[in-house]
């Protein structure tokens, strides 16, 4: 493929080849760049040759001497450099099939594709893979490679995904396993479909595929309020979630005494459910799922407990700031905040709980709330100085919300500066302490 050059970053090695905006690069060392993956490993070594078309047409030969990883400093027309592989499944628990009408396009777009699993850490079922992928995956040694798996019974498998080439999982699983690449898994867990005796054979079928296989984790299916003509699907109960608790927690046992690795990990939500403690930091394994929701609150809680312990109480702070939370991590962002208002008597932090009316009061994560839940619960409440934000609520490296309000929208509807929290406890705690000793306090 013709790769068009964007442009060249400055002092690279790009601008002392004479790169230029409209140049396009053909290959690498004679082979062609079908997308990022064939670019990033062929451009990795130390002698390259870049065979260039310039915006001219003429074809010359760049070489190269340089670091081993060090970057060439193009920039391309399109990041991705090809087409993104969309999902070919039609899962009776897909969440994006469960968005409203008429949001922004890119929130329908259903991704499946290897490259992203390997860039971004994004799980794909593996279902629309061709031989040439997995023989790219295998040469490139990718690792690691995130898989959905939600279940290894083939015909359940294929009831859940819709897609008859679900089937074959565990067989490409052991070749992924066999040509040494890492693996890391998935199940979103539906109440009466693949929980019970079939989430034994899941877990039993993947222990198997240690040592490739570094973890599992399993998240408990979402449901929002507009699942007209979906396939039937029914929330877990507290005590739903507490006996999935007891049956993965034996294994965990069993798995940590055979391999030193707890190898299945729950979500967050399944604790928080059954309002059972959260496991201690070392049963997560150094968190290799925590973008699933797994271990997040208790990596959150141990961060805050560490800035709390560090803070000097002879400091006077005093003021009143708002913060913003779902249901589900209300209790965790309370204690913290007390906590601190005990250290520091004269500082007030309100924790607004703020419910998901735009998805359904079942989703009860802070991700998913909206700008416009959050202007109708927060108008007219007394939020002091400054009101405090999670990051998670935002679209990734913008200042906009999932349904496209803005954080300058927000400020301008319930009159009061905002500040945009970063993930970790200690930035949670850090960026009270800012708030309050930046602002005036506003009752």
């Amino acid at each position: 493929m013709r790769q068009k050059i964007e442009g060249v970053q400055p002092e690279s090695i790009g601008e002392e080849l004479g790169l230029e905006k409209g140049d396009v690069l053909l290959a690498i060392d004679n082979q062609p760049i079908e997308d990022v993956l064939d670019y990033y490993y062929l451009s990795n070594g130390t002698y390259i040759t870049l065979q260039i078309e310039t915006k001219d047409g003429e074809r010359v030969e760049c070489e190269v001497e340089k670091e081993e990883d060090e970057d060439l400093g193009i920039i391309f027309a399109d990041e991705f450099m090809g087409t993104y592989q969309h999902c070919q499944n039609h899962c009776i628990f897909c969440f994006i099939d469960q968005m409203p009408p008429g949001m922004r396009s890119s929130l329908y777009f259903k991704d499946d594709d290897s490259r992203l699993s390997f860039f971004n850490g994004y799980s794909i079922t593996m279902t629309n893979m061709k031989e040439a992928d997995f023989e790219k995956i295998i040469r490139y040694q990718m690792s690691p490679i995130n898989v959905s798996v939600h279940t290894t019974d083939p015909k359940l498998r294929v009831t859940m995904l819709k897609n008859p080439k679900a089937a074959q999982v565990m067989e490409q699983l052991r070749r992924l396993k066999e040509a040494g690449i890492t693996l890391n898994g998935q199940i979103v867990l539906c109440k009466g479909i693949n929980d019970g005796k079939a989430l034994d054979r899941t877990i039993e079928d993947l222990a198997t595929l240690r040592p490739a296989l570094q973890s599992v984790s399993i998240v408990p299916v979402g449901l929002s309020r507009y699942r007209q003509d979906l396939f039937p699907l029914e929330p877990f109960s507290g005590q739903d979630c507490a006996a999935v608790i007891d049956q993965v927690e034996a294994y965990q046992q069993r798995f940590f005494r055979e391999s030193g690795l707890h190898l299945i990990h729950l979500s967050d939500e399944f604790y928080i459910q059954a309002g059972r403690e959260l496991p201690e930091a070392e049963r997560y394994d150094g968190y290799l799922q925590i973008e699933n929701g797994v271990g997040m609150m208790r990596l959150f809680m141990d961060e805050a407990a560490e800035a709390l312990a560090a803070l000097d109480p002879l400091r006077d702070y005093e003021g009143r700031v708002s913060l913003v939370t779902a249901q589900a991590a209300s209790r965790f962002i309370q204690e913290i905040s007390h906590r601190l208002e005990t250290i520091y008597p004269r500082l007030r932090i309100d924790v607004h709980v703020i419910t998901n009316h735009f998805f359904g009061e079942r989703i009860t994560v802070t991700g998913l709330l909206t700008g416009r839940d959050l202007m109708e619960q927060l108008q007219g409440k007394p939020l002091g100085s400054r009101l405090l934000l999670p990051e998670n609520l935002l679209r990734s490296g913008e200042n906009v919300l999932l349904d496209d309000i803005t954080v300058c929208d927000l400020e301008k509807t319930l009159q009061i500066p905002i500040s945009i929290v970063k993930s970790s406890g200690k930035d949670f705690v850090d960026s009270i302490l800012r708030a309050v000793s930046k602002g005036e306090d506003r009752e």
